[in-house]
C-alpha cells in the first residue's frame, strides 16, 4: 500500500499523534541573527527576510533550477497574477519552506518573534484552523506579535443585505473556480476570531488596519484592502 493511501486510512488520533511526531522531529532552524518573522500559507506575497512556509508547487521548487522554476510556472495558478520573470525572481530572492501546516509549524518552541498569514486560515476547517493558531501561540517568543488577516464575515454580510449576493459568493466562496483550490472551509468576524486568540492564550488582541500594525514589512505583506479583516495578538510574558 502507497505511503498516500496509508495516511488516507488513519484515524483522526493518528493524525493528531502524527502531527505531534511531525512538530517534534522536523524543525527549521532560524536565522542566527535579527528577528525570527514567519509568513505562513504565503503563496507568493512575500518581503525580504521572512521565513515563507507553504506546501504549495511553488515552494516546493523555489531552490531548483531555473530551467525548473520556468517548468514549474507552466503548471501555476500564479500566472493569473504574476509574469515569468517576476514568479521566477520571487522564487529565487526570498526563503521558502516547503511545508504542509496541517502537520504543524516546523520550528521549536518560542522561536518565533513574528507570525503573519494572509488569507490561509479560511482554507481550512474550523478544528484545523483552531490548531494552526495554537501552534502559532507555542512557535512565538514572550511578547512575540501574530497578525491574521481573513476576509471578514461581517463585510460578506453587508454585501449579501445591500443586495451584492453574486458578487459577495465569488469574493467569499470562490464560486467560479473549478479546480477546488479557492475553496473556503470556514469563516470568521472579528469577535470570533479575537475570541478564539483569547481562548488560545493571547493577549492584547485587536483589529488593525490595512498595513497598519506592529508587524514589519506590512507594505508587501498586506495586500486585500477593503473585505479583509486584520487582526494582530501576542503570545504574554509569563512571570518568572
Amino acid at each position: 500500500m502507497s505511503l498516500t493511501r496509508k495516511i488516507g486510512r488513519l484515524s483522526v488520533n493518528q493524525l493528531t499523534r502524527l502531527a505531534a511526531w511531525t512538530r517534534r522531529n522536523r524543525r527549521t532552524k532560524p536565522p542566527v541573527n535579527g528577528p525570527v518573522k514567519l509568513n505562513l500559507g504565503c503563496g507568493l506575497q512575500v518581503a525580504k527576510g521572512w521565513m515563507n512556509i507553504d506546501g504549495s508547487l511553488n515552494s516546493m521548487v523555489a531552490a531548483a533550477p531555473g530551467w525548473m522554476l520556468s517548468l514549474a510556472y507552466r503548471f501555476s495558478g500564479a500566472r493569473q497574477f504574476y509574469s515569468k520573470e517576476v514568479y521566477c525572481e520571487t522564487l529565487r530572492t526570498n526563503w521558502f519552506v516547503h511545508h504542509n501546516l496541517h502537520y504543524g509549524i516546523p520550528l521549536a518552541d518560542q522561536t518565533a518573534d513574528f507570525i503573519y498569514s494572509s488569507h490561509f486560515l479560511e482554507h481550512l476547517n474550523q478544528e484545523s484552523g483552531r490548531r494552526l493558531l495554537e501552534e502559532c501561540f507555542r512557535a512565538l517568543k514572550q511578547n512575540g506579535v501574530v497578525r491574521i488577516a481573513v476576509p471578514d464575515l461581517a463585510h460578506a454580510w453587508e454585501m449579501y443585505r445591500q443586495g451584492e449576493k453574486d458578487h459577495m459568493l465569488q469574493i467569499f466562496f470562490f464560486t467560479g473556480d473549478e479546480t477546488g483550490f479557492g475553496e473556503h472551509r470556514y469563516a470568521y468576524d472579528y469577535e470570533m476570531l479575537a475570541a478564539l486568540l483569547r481562548e488560545l492564550g493571547f493577549s492584547q488582541v485587536e483589529r488593525a488596519e490595512f498595513q497598519k500594525g506592529a508587524t514589519p514589512d506590512l507594505e508587501q505583506l498586506d495586500n486585500r484592502e477593503g473585505y479583509t479583516l486584520f487582526v494582530e495578538a501576542r503570545r504574554p510574558l509569563t512571570a518568572e
